[in-house]
């Protein structure tokens, strides 16, 4: 077993401004989630939000309080989302045991307990993704699969963006602390996601991108309405996106992603709308 993490700097837009392709991919690009029997994780200053990804093969992977938690378990003060995106798995959760198919959510609240990661099949390996942020009260643990989850479909083929929002992991589902998660699936010929794009400066987020074939690619947009900046991305990857700018994304082929809010409020309407004709 192996826990691997990397931290990454809160930045001011007018220094991304700056940025060029590699330091913006260094800063927000999150390359790295699933290796055989590791664990991967990179902690943003944006929200404290932690991203990763477990992927227990011929090992059950523990969660490690990492260095910079200064805690004794991972949970201690914190709350987290999980979504396995591959085969069928398990999550211990102190005396509790899940087992978690494709696509169901698990939330796991704030509290002193032992987390582990494991799969049913090492052929057919269990691919865990996982958000977490600070907590300052415990909720009870709750799996969710997409039939209990709100649902809501948006969008038209016309406008290349028809999808399904499975919210997951929000105040509907179960209680949170300020952490909300959903999966966002694109209909066959759609591509674009988000749209019209938005900010929100109490919450920032992380996008996980999957179910695109390895020689496709997806295209994230961020920074300022008014001064965006764009990463390609293969699937499998996330991407940080701080308060301050839009999180959209056009990939060469429909897909599916993860999304993960974190700040102010748990109210999922509170965006602040940018006009699609305006972004420059």
């Amino acid at each position: 077993m192996k826990t691997n993490y990397d931290v990454r700097y809160a930045a001011h837009p007018d220094d991304v401004k700056g940025y060029g392709t590699q330091k913006l991919r260094e800063h927000y690009l999150i390359e790295k989630l699933f290796s055989p029997d590791e664990t991967n994780m990179s902690y943003s200053m944006h929200g404290r939000m932690i991203a990763g990804g477990a992927m227990p093969v011929e090992e059950e992977l523990e969660l490690e309080a990492i260095d910079i938690l200064r805690s004794e378990y991972f949970l201690s003060r914190r709350e987290m989302g999980i979504f396995n995106v591959g085969g069928e798995g398990y999550v211990k959760a102190g005396d509790n045991v899940f087992r978690m198919g494709y696509k169901e959510a698990l939330y796991l609240g704030k509290g002193d307990r032992k987390v582990t990661f494991s799969s049913t099949d090492p052929q057919n390996p269990a691919k865990f993704y996982f958000c977490s942020a600070p907590a300052h009260a415990a909720y009870p643990d709750h799996l969710t699969t997409k039939e209990n989850a709100v649902h809501m479909e948006l969008g038209s083929l016309e406008e290349s963006n028809h999808r399904i929002i499975n919210r997951m992991i929000v105040q509907e589902v179960t209680p949170t602390c300020q952490l909300q998660m959903g999966m966002t699936e694109l209909m066959p010929g759609s591509t674009w996601n988000t749209m019209p794009a938005h900010t929100h400066n109490r919450r920032m987020e992380v996008y996980f991108y999957f179910e695109i074939p390895q020689d496709q690619a997806i295209c994230h947009f961020m920074g300022e309405p008014q001064e965006t900046r764009h990463i390609w991305m293969q699937g499998g990857q996330a991407v940080i996106s701080p308060e301050w700018s839009i999180h959209s994304a056009c990939a060469t082929r429909n897909y599916t992603f993860i999304w993960a809010m974190c700040g102010e409020n748990l109210d999922y309407g509170d965006m602040d709308g940018c006009s699609t004709s305006g972004l420059k």
